[in-house]
């Protein structure tokens, strides 16, 4: 689906967790944000490149060093809102005018205390209504060789606006309490921007099983949100689970999710064929549908390779179809351990992922045959 969707000129949007979609990532040349301990996470919210500081891209900075700064049940002032606004619009201004500063926190930092902290005493502001010197000291983990000081000091991948195929991998940081809610501010930021600013072209959001990890840190209210509202800006939002229980218990996914999810795709459902009333009354399906839902790969022709899926539209229209792709998708989609080393192998000994999967499928056909 999603190839598909790209392929027509979509944007699309993924937060996984699993690496499933490290394959179509490369093929697509699309950007892919993981964490491992030898290349962290990175991003970079202050760039703009071809975007302008309007309100919108103010406030998600705003939004991010507030969540920075304060811990969640910890207030701020208005003095303290009013201060971090001016010295976010100051910054921005410091910038137009410099052209060879590199927009960053870094710089944001440095600016923040070199310049912004000296107009402040200037104007006899005091600590009661923004104390300075303890946001920078809060912050300054985030600065150059701080515990964080990748974090947002990104130096590539950095045109997220114009990159239609954008994928956040985010098992390893899922239980960071620092990187996480980074991560999902800056994640939710983006594709608003996109919902709101790319007219006329199809955006997609697809969250994976990462959706229990991002109901955990109080993103529920903004999944509501999206679900209600994407469809206006031309946007779809996908969510993607495993088990029935997992819907079920979340109130979110079952009320404002479901309800606003106009198409439902299943899987094979066989293991949950004696608890399928449950689904059944939860998707809202007809007893036609629960019939074409548990006749999954029930009667699959042998000699052919591959898998059923139910798709409902509206309730109105629902149909099994066979999925059947090609040899080369199938390796491009596999999520199996074993053969997504072997893509991988193949990938960097020949020099690109296409091409890497274009000769392990010669190699299965003819495996008798030297590959040169």
């Amino acid at each position: 689906m999603l190839r598909s969707y790209v392929e027509q000129g979509a944007h699309a949007v993924i937060i996984d967790v699993g690496h499933s979609y490290r394959g179509l990532c490369e093929l697509l040349d699309g950007y892919y944000f993981t964490y491992t301990e030898e290349n962290p996470i990175k991003f970079n919210p202050f760039y703009l490149g071809d975007e302008t500081l309007d309100t919108e891209k103010r406030e998600s900075i705003k939004v991010l060093i507030l969540a920075l700064w304060k811990k969640d049940d910890e207030n701020y002032s208005r003095a303290e809102y009013v201060s971090l606004s001016n010295a976010i619009q100051a910054y921005f201004d410091h910038l137009a005018g410099s052209p060879e500063v590199f927009p960053c926190f870094d710089t944001f930092y440095e600016y923040t205390r070199d310049v912004f902290a000296h107009q402040l005493r200037e104007q006899g502001i005091k600590d009661k209504d923004f104390d300075i010197d303890s946001f920078l000291y809060v912050l300054k983990p985030y600065y150059k060789d701080g515990e964080f000081g990748y974090l947002l000091n990104a130096r590539e991948n950095l045109d997220l606006m114009n990159q239609r195929f954008c994928v956040f991998e985010i098992d390893a940081i899922k239980d960071s309490p620092t990187i996480f809610p980074t991560t999902t501010i800056v994640i939710m930021s983006l594709f608003i921007s996109k919902m709101r600013k790319l007219k006329g072209i199809r955006k997609i959001i697809l969250i994976e099983e990462a959706w229990k990890a991002i109901m955990r840190q109080g993103m529920a209210e903004y999944i509501k949100y999206l679900f209600k509202t994407v469809r206006k800006f031309y946007g779809e939002a996908i969510v993607v689970t495993q088990e029935v229980e997992d819907i079920i218990s979340s109130p979110v996914i079952k009320q404002a999710i479901i309800n606003n999810a106009d198409c439902k795709i299943l899987l094979d459902q066989s293991k949950f064929q004696n608890k399928f009333h449950e689904i059944q009354q939860l998707l809202g399906l007809s007893d036609k549908e629960k019939a074409l839902v548990l006749s999954i790969n029930k009667a699959n022709d042998p000699k052919r390779k591959y898998k059923e899926v139910f798709i409902s539209l509206g309730g109105i229209i629902s149909k099994v179809y066979r999925t059947e792709v090609s040899p080369e998708e199938y390796l491009a989609y596999t999520t199996e351990e074993k053969e997504k080393m072997k893509v991988q192998a193949f990938a960097k000994k020949y020099g690109s992922m296409k091409r890497g999967i274009a000769m392990l499928v010669r190699q299965q056909a003819e495996p008798t045959e030297p590959i040169t």
